[in-house]
């Protein structure tokens, strides 16, 4: 007895395998490409051109859909062990068991397909939607699915189309026959459906309004609210137990407020002590003082510390907004602290409103800035001398003037600056005291800014180095710095001395070195007058290039009608 052969299939099985692996280089394209992009619409082709041999054979194609292959007639057409890139496990965990593709689902259903697909592999835990969502709002014409609810066995029940849901109103008329055979209406009884509903229906402007007051209510700030209730009570309630009372629950609140982070709220509170100071009426002394000592308990150095350290190591760091507002409500006594800290922080936002808060303090309460100049503490006055300099506070001069003595270079370096920036007479004269400095940029920076400034007042000095030693045992940029500066402020007078330095020489008479003869040279054209020209023109033909090109450059600045 002989074994019966199986028929032929008149779709090959590997028509199927090509078609599935389209399918999944089409979804690989979708997710990673623009519509309009060559490689997505090359695969989207190539899709399209993979369904017409199916179709040639048959008008619909019924794959049934495993964990983690798809099969056709029993035959593996589409299989994938990882999850993440299964196309079948998409289907099969949300219940899908068989999926059947129409003639000309290539042309417009194909594509809408994998966008469910692709969505449905990007949801998350707490959406609401799922794979069988997604498909019922697609409503697609030639795909069709059956799906198997969690928890049955056996086959399954295809989900019925939008279509059809939007034929069905209200209860199945099953349940409503249960219902009515369970309880039947009493005889009078009054019935909602007796009644036109639509005439109850609220209009749009009554929905919009009670939309907008819904929102508005649960966008309200409760704890802001809560606050005002209090001051208000605090400054209307005349009673010392109530106002003690309330001035407790503020003290203790406020702690709370800062380990919250809501530091809009503290600002709140710390102007609304101001003005119920100002406002309140029979405010008893005690009660006066315990509302005057609460912001400045924030601006304590042991307090205010602690704050900066937690907002410079927090995770989540508030707004510029929320720290402009609190830092903005401090007092005089928390400039050191500030000073200290704003080198400190690395968060940089937070150095950015510790900045413009130290601005405002410093501005507002010059004699605290001006002593902190003069304060123990280096680092403070280090930083209270920038901030003057900024602020170009006139009042600071005499300080910063003060400080070029401190034993710290960095603090000399910004009063020197701190005093350029000012460029007052009297921040000028508190420059020349730097010409002596020990620190060669100190001195380099000091007598800059006197040359920019043409300050006469240091020629004195300015002539000493340039006609002792100091400014010859400098190095050549020094050297040049203070040779340029006597040039600008002794002017003709310093002619005969320069034209000795740069054409020094000839019989029995000591030659000067090139370094010091080209610096007397810039000098030279620093004062730019013609007997100046004419001792430069006489060295034109020195052998050193040093000299020859310092005295073609000084030939250069030097006015031409001169």
């Amino acid at each position: 007895m002989g074994v019966t052969p199986e028929p032929e299939l008149a779709l090959p099985p590997s028509a199927v395998e090509e078609l599935m692996q389209a399918l999944s280089k089409g979804l690989r394209a979708h997710q990673l490409y623009l519509p309009n992009n060559p490689v997505y619409q090359k695969a989207m082709e190539n899709l399209r051109a993979a369904f017409r041999p199916v179709w040639e054979a048959q008008d619909e194609l019924v794959l049934d859909v495993y964990e983690s292959e798809l099969r056709w007639e029993g035959h593996v057409v589409y299989t994938q062990t990882s999850r993440s890139e299964s196309f079948s496990w998409v289907f099969f965990k949300d219940g899908v068991r068989s999926l059947t593709l129409l003639a000309g689902v290539e042309q417009e259903e194909i594509v809408g397909l994998l966008d469910v697909v692709h969505r449905a592999r990007t949801l998350q835990p707490e959406d609401n939607d799922d794979l069988l969502t997604l498909l019922w709002e697609k409503d697609f014409q030639l795909i069709r699915y059956v799906f198997q609810e969690m928890g049955t066995e056996g086959g399954g029940m295809p989900l019925p189309s939008a279509e059809e849901v939007e034929k069905s109103s209200g209860p199945p008329r099953y349940v409503a026959q249960a219902v009515e055979e369970e309880a039947p209406p009493r005889p009078g009884l009054v019935r909602a459906d007796d009644f036109d509903s639509t005439l109850y229906f609220l209009d749009e402007k009554e929905i919009t309004h009670l939309r907008d007051e819904v929102t508005r209510e649960y966008a309200q700030d409760l704890r802001r609210n809560v606050l005002s209730m209090l001051f208000d009570v605090l400054e209307l309630q005349p009673y010392p137990t109530v106002r003690a009372e309330l001035i407790s629950i503020l003290e203790s609140f406020l702690p709370y407020l800062l380990g919250a982070g809501d530091f809009l709220s503290v600002a709140y509170v710390l102007r609304e002590v101001r003005a119920v100071l100002q406002r309140a009426r029979e405010l008893q002394p005690e009660h006066r003082k315990a509302l005057e000592d609460l912001p400045g308990r924030l601006s304590q150095p042991e307090a205010l510390s602690q704050l900066l350290q937690s907002l410079d190591e927090a995770a989540a760091h508030p707004s510029s907004e929320e720290l402009g507002e609190l830092l903005g409500e401090l007092r005089p006594e928390a400039l050191p602290t500030l000073l200290a800290w704003v080198s400190r922080v690395s968060n940089q936002r937070l150095k950015q409103v510790l900045e413009e808060s130290l601005q405002r303090l410093g501005a507002a309460h010059v004699p605290d800035l001006v002593g902190a100049i003069a304060g123990a503490d280096a680092v403070v006055a280090l930083e209270a001398v920038k901030l003057a300099g900024r602020l170009k506070l006139q009042q600071a001069v005499p300080a910063m003037a003060q400080a070029l003595g401190h034993e710290e270079t960095a603090i000399r370096v910004a009063a020197v600056q701190g005093l350029s920036d000012l460029a007052t007479p009297a921040a000028l004269q508190g420059l020349e005291k730097a010409l002596d400095d020990a620190d060669r940029e100190v001195r380099l920076t000091a007598v800059r800014v006197l040359m920019q400034h043409r300050h006469r007042g240091a020629l004195a000095k300015v002539t000493a180095a340039v006609q002792g030693k100091s400014a010859r045992e400098a190095d050549l940029t020094e050297k040049m710095a203070f040779f340029e500066a006597y040039g600008a402020l002794v002017g003709e007078p310093g002619v005969a001395t320069l034209d000795a330095m740069l054409n020094s020489g000839g019989f029995l008479k000591r030659k000067e070195e090139p370094e010091t003869r080209a610096c007397a040279a810039l000098a030279l054209g620093r004062i730019g007058t013609s007997s100046a020209r004419q001792a430069l023109e006489r060295a034109s033909g020195s052998k050193e290039a040093l000299v020859r090109n310092a005295v073609s450059r000084a030939l250069r600045a030097l006015p031409r009608e001169i």
